[in-house]
């Protein structure tokens, strides 16, 4: 069955969106090792990619391409079982990408730009009247379309969704500096100082790797930057700069399209690049009412769901009781005689009697032994923890052992465990 969305309006369904997700994702470290960083798992039952996608889907765009580069399998495969319910006899349609090297025999996705250059024929072939750019590795939810009506609406070449950050943490992101009408009047590639928005200095616009044109323009440029020996086929680096420089660029604050979890709550976006971030980002999901709403079934988030039993909690005496406290729990999990606290299981999770875990983020299949007591960390999918394991309590010997960031968050994963054989 197709999914229901709300309504939507005039923009979206002459729109196609295009996702960039072929990004090594190498701050991720073991995580991003057998996938690429958009098919790395987040909130218990989705992956990255999901939040792009069915920000998509839920702004009423029914045409979406998904360029894949580096370690696609994982990612190919989660695309195929979850979103394979567009028709093309409702004008639907949804494309998989990967770099096979069809502009030239010798030559990949040489960047952001390259990767959409070399798919002009296909999109050309659906005729939209926009093209939405997507990074595929953000967790955020936004409504597309009010995006789509800005830029309609303001003449722009392109418009560039942006976020605003304090100041000074701008420096690891594209910085624009616009006008008092949102016209971007300088574009700034992580600056040492970055332009303060205007009439709020302590604040900048970061970009968010989100760009809408118009179709017939984006050929043009993307053209015109494929013919230039210099150009490094970035949207960020090339196409973005000669734009704002030679043409009209329009800011887009994502504020005004931003999906909260209550009216008062933040505009929520994250970029989960690092361990640090990935978990905390999880983490938060297990707060009473995080600034992620994954409940909200008015802007779902479509993923490929598996068939399972539900999850099952079993034992109930001192010491040996299967309990969850602050958590999400998936289907087919059985928690037997352990316990849970500010904690996220994926599917398929066994958690052993005797074992007490807490602020752990644990992905598909894994296993926990007896006695095991794991605090603060991730365990990558299909992982056998051994009875007794502790991690989180010696920080010197989990270092030894595990992949350990500077905030404390242990990485397990079952070659680490092998290794200490």
């Amino acid at each position: 069955m197709p999914p229901k969305t709300q309504p939507h309006g005039p923009y979206a369904r002459h729109a196609m969106a295009y996702v960039l997700a072929g990004g090594r994702g190498s701050r991720l470290m073991e995580l991003t090792d057998r996938r690429a960083k958009p098919a790395v798992y987040f909130g218990g039952k989705t992956r990255i990619i999901d939040f792009a996608l069915s920000n998509a889907l839920n702004s009423g765009i029914r045409r979406i391409a998904v360029a894949t580069q580096y370690k696609a399998h994982s990612l190919i495969s989660h695309l195929q079982r979850g979103w394979s319910f567009f028709r093309s006899e409702r004008n639907e349609s949804f494309d998989i990408l990967p770099a096979s090297q069809r502009v030239s025999e010798e030559l990949w996705y040489l960047g952001t730009a390259d990767a959409v250059y070399q798919n002009i024929d296909i999109i050309a072939s659906y005729m939209p009247q926009y093209i939405v750019i997507l990074a595929g590795d953000h967790v955020y939810k936004m409504d597309y379309e009010i995006m789509l009506c800005e830029h309609a609406e303001s003449g722009a070449d392109v418009t560039v969704g942006c976020i605003e950050v304090p100041r000074m943490e701008a420096t690891a992101f594209g910085v624009m500096h616009v006008d008092d009408n949102d016209k971007i009047i300088e574009f700034h590639e992580k600056p040492k100082d970055p332009p303060a928005m205007p009439g709020h200095p302590d604040l900048a616009l970061a970009s968010m790797g989100i760009y809408v044109f118009d179709t017939k323009l984006l050929f043009e440029v993307l053209q015109e930057d494929a013919e230039d020996p210099n150009s490094s086929r970035d949207f960020g680096k090339d196409i973005i700069p000669k734009l704002v420089k030679k043409g009209t660029a329009h800011a887009h604050l994502f504020g005004r399209s931003a999906l909260r979890s209550t009216p008062d709550a933040p505009s929520y976006w994250r970029d989960v690049g690092t361990l640090d971030a990935y978990f905390q980002a999880n983490i938060d999901l297990t707060s009473i009412t995080p600034d992620l709403d994954l409940y909200d079934h008015s802007w779902p988030i479509w993923t490929h769901s598996e068939m399972v039993a539900p999850a099952k909690f079993v034992h109930d005496m001192e010491g040996r009781r299967g309990e969850a406290i602050s958590s999400l729990v998936s289907g087919d999990c059985i928690v037997s005689g352990a316990r849970l606290s500010n904690s996220l299981l994926f599917t398929g999770v066994r958690v052993n009697s005797f074992t007490t875990i807490d602020r752990a983020v644990i992905l598909p299949r894994v296993n926990v032994g007896r006695h095991a007591r794991l605090k603060n960390v991730i365990v990558d999918r299909g992982v056998t923890i051994p009875e007794g394991l502790v991690v989180g309590e010696d920080p010197v010997l989990d270092a030894q052992r595990f992949r350990r960031t500077d905030a404390g968050v242990c990485l397990i994963t079952q070659p680490m465990l092998d290794a200490l054989k």
